[in-house]
């Protein structure tokens, strides 16, 4: 008898036999619990069903029988009569995975009749056995919760469709199957009549990222049949379970605000374009994706088709600085066959998106004045040459640039696609001192393609006001008269009469025009560039000097050009 083992002797029917020496003939059944596990969750009793291995020896060590020779367990009840009543008592109270040593007497055996060629009349049997199962037909499903995510918002329910992994044990610790040696998720619906029995009714409240053990009785499993060679008839069953996600085929998308900005002007909607940020999960928290680790946003439009259903449709009515929660059912996302190595069949998917901002390609700027000065008449147009700061960022507050980080005011001429054209529509009719904030649609800005400092698609915030504005020249003028030319022009502007009119010469005349208030140069922040551009276009020959044939003015030149193309 092995160490720490207990002997009991039970003594159902006559006092106890004497102690010492030879006892002679046993009362009783003589029971040596020769291992009994550290956990037993429950012990055998009267009309228990119990699954069960043996060996059966004479007192000389001659096998009779045994369970093991056959490969297949022993099931039965006890304490019914369905067994030798030594069987019946020396059973009881066994726990699953116990052994013991069972001394049986002929009277509690097979008698002075015996077994014929089997069992000798007057035999003492012994036993050895392990107890593998325990169940009866009033139990119930036996369910554990083992772990439970702090935040459940739902739970399975029957028609739900649930993918999830599992091991499965006999009770006895004897595993028969695992969903993590396949790799892969054991995907099903619920209480459709998919599942046996126990597990349907296990899988019910479970939420997503749970943990279960979940013991299922024979009845409620693959009872009398069992199932191929893993699973005896009348097995009990234990399955660990790990639920990865689930779904109803009539789930929608599902959205969770988790931070709106308390200002929203303006709600996405079918055709806009937007650029967002997002992190991608499975429902147990798997990242499968993330545009912050590409350090670029998605670009997309949305309503479109060019992204999943269910994006398509939990990205309407996002604000700019946004920060949602969309759960997509897969017959949203990417349905049974998943995609790639990354996102499974069936998969529910979870993306926590962050929109930088969204504009529709039929835009205008959006224009705010901030500030207009009282008395205001006279305005910004094209051709008009304007001083002004800005400072220009994304929707989402991202500086990029500043004219305050400079000594002076920006410098521009409108209409002359020197900036974005969105900057230029949105510097017009603009007072001296006013100040504005302008939206700006990439359309309108950078495009697609961004400039330096600029993401591609990207809606731009300026800040602008107006610090000076000068009067402009037509387009293709240098210089306008604010009355007729003079008669006599190339005589006043040959200042010496020496019949040629040098650069210093013409300089000084146009200036003189301006101050006395005759006429305008283009607005510059160098006049005299403008003057030199003048002087070039007059001095045809590019000698130095302007003669009389030379001189002509924009008006007759333009002229000229008509005849010619007549």
């Amino acid at each position: 008898m092995a160490p720490g083992s207990t002997l009991l002797l039970l003594l159902l029917s006559v006092p106890a036999a004497p102690a010492l020496g030879d006892p002679g003939p046993l009362e009783d059944v003589v029971i040596d619990r020769y291992y009994i596990p550290k956990i037993c969750l429950r012990e055998v009793q009267m009309g228990d069903f119990i699954r069960y291995h043996y060996n059966g020896t004479f007192k000389d060590g001659k096998k009779f029988d045994s369970s093991y020779d056959r490969g297949a367990t022993v099931a039965g009840v006890v304490g019914v009569g369905r067994l030798i009543t030594g069987m019946d008592r020396g059973l009881q109270g066994m726990c699953v995975n116990e052994r013991r040593h069972l001394i049986v007497p002929p009277h509690l055996g097979y008698g002075s009749i015996g077994v014929a060629g089997l069992i000798p009349p007057d035999a003492t049997l012994y036993f050895d056995v392990v107890m593998l199962d325990i169940w009866n037909k009033n139990d119930k499903l036996q369910i554990t919760t083992l772990t439970k995510p702090e935040h459940c918002n739902r739970t399975v329910e029957n028609s739900d469709f649930v993918r999830y992994h599992y091991n499965g044990t006999l009770l006895d610790g004897t595993p028969f199957d695992s969903s993590y040696s396949k790799d892969s998720t054991y995907d099903t619906y619920v209480g459709t009549g998919w599942l046996i029995k126990g597990m349907d009714q296990g899988l019910l409240g479970m939420c997503a990222g749970e943990k279960r053990s979940i013991i299922i009785p024979p009845f409620l499993a693959y009872g009398e049949k069992g199932y191929g060679t893993v699973i005896p008839p009348q097995a009990s069953l234990v399955f660990s379970v790990l639920l990865v996600d689930f779904h109803n085929p009539k789930d929608g998308v599902f959205l969770e605000h988790l931070e709106v900005p308390e200002s929203c002007k303006r709600r996405a909607v079918t055709g806009d374009f937007v650029r967002y940020h997002y992190n991608g999960t499975l429902m147990d928290g798997t990242l499968f994706d993330s545009s912050y680790s590409r350090n670029h946003t998605y670009n997309t439009y949305i309503g479109k088709g060019y992204i999943i259903p269910g994006m398509d449709q939990g990205l309407q009515g996002v604000c700019v600085g946004e920060r949602r929660r969309v759960v997509v059912p897969p017959h949203l996302a990417y349905g049974e066959n998943g995609a790639g190595d990354k996102i499974p069949g069936s998969a529910v998917l979870i993306f926590d998106v962050h929109i930088i901002d969204f504009h529709n390609p039929a835009d205008p700027v959006e224009i705010e004045t901030v500030y207009r000065p009282e008395g205001c008449n006279v305005t910004t147009r094209n051709r008009d040459f304007i001083r002004y700061h800005y400072n220009c960022s994304l929707l989402d507050g991202t500086k990029l640039f500043s004219s305050h980080d400079y000594e002076k005011p920006q410098e521009v001429t409108l209409g002359t696609n020197k900036v974005i054209e969105g900057l230029n529509s949105g510097l017009l009719n603009m007072c001296a001192g006013e100040r504005r904030v302008l939206i700006i649609p990439p359309h309108l800005g950078h495009g697609e393609s961004g400039a330096r400092g600029v993401p591609g698609s990207a809606v731009l915030r300026f800040e602008v006001e107006l610090i000076s504005m000068e009067e402009g020249v037509p387009e293709g003028y240098l210089f306008i008269w604010h009355g007729d030319p003079p008669a006599n022009l190339y005589e006043q502007m040959d200042l010496n009469k020496d019949g040629e009119i040098p650069a210093d010469e013409f300089s000084t005349f146009i200036k003189t025009q301006v101050a006395e208030g005759k006429g305008r140069l283009m607005p510059s922040s160098d006049p005299e560039k403008v003057i030199a551009d003048m002087f070039q276009n007059q001095d045809r020959n590019q000698d130095g000097k302007i003669t009389s044939e030379e001189l002509k003015l924009k008006s007759d030149e333009d002229q000229e050009k008509i005849h010619e193309e007549l």
